[in-house]
């Protein structure tokens, strides 16, 4: 796997290196900034983009519109997005282009290295990690009217757990349930949230999209 950083404080950007190359994961080029980012995107096309939210010159979403931008150039190229704090609206603003390939997560997961790494390969491979502090929040302010409050407290933990980017036999390892019942939750998420088979796109990830208020449901 290879691997472009943009992330300005030198020591977390040289300890993500030595800790991608630990994991046998090459890192082609590293950026202290989000404007040069596409650009070393386009010359390197990696296997997976990391970058801070925010980032010289205002640290503000400097990391986030260079995501944006990389995406919008490299349609599909996976991205992970870092934070030092849940910021939801950087997290919904880069989902809200589609969840294939797509992280965010605060800093302080990196310090489970085990995690992080499971993280990074799964973005690599086109799935999507969402922090859970993120998912958190998101739950906390749902309105009444929400169709999301049909579901049941297990059908918000499978619906939780599928934001991260879980399999269902992850799923299922997670709630210590049969790989069956997680099917069946599922399934019970897709009617509640209206969520029909022969409905355009992808009911899961259209499912994840209506979790973080990003789809039209």
């Amino acid at each position: 796997m290879r691997v472009v950083i943009a992330e300005d404080s030198v020591l977390l950007r040289e300890g993500l290196v030595r800790l991608l190359a630990d994991a046998r994961i090459e890192t082609v080029a590293t950026a202290g900034d989000g404007e040069s980012l596409p650009g070393l995107v386009a010359e390197h096309a990696p296997d997976l983009v990391i970058v801070d939210v925010r980032m010289p010159p205002t640290f503000t979403d400097e990391g986030l519109r260079a995501a944006l931008a990389v995406r919008e150039r490299r349609p599909g190229t996976p991205i992970l997005v870092l934070s030092q704090y849940v910021e939801e609206r950087y997290a919904t603003d880069l989902i809200g282009g589609g969840t294939e390939g797509v992280g965010y997560l605060l800093k302080e997961r990196i310090a489970d290295v085990a995690e992080f790494i499971d993280a990074v390969r799964r973005i690599a491979a086109g799935g999507t990690v969402i922090d859970p502090e993120v998912i958190g929040q998101l739950l906390g302010r749902r309105r009444g009217d929400d169709p999301l409050e049909a579901l049941t407290p297990r059908e918000h933990e499978v619906l939780g757990l599928m934001a991260q980017g879980r399999s269902n036999g992850a799923i299922a390892a997670d709630l210590v349930v049969s790989d069956g019942a997680v099917e069946k939750h599922i399934s019970n998420i897709f009617l509640k949230l209206g969520l029909q088979p022969t409905q355009k796109g992808h009911r899961r990830v259209m499912a994840v999209l209506a979790y973080l208020g990003r789809a039209d449901t």
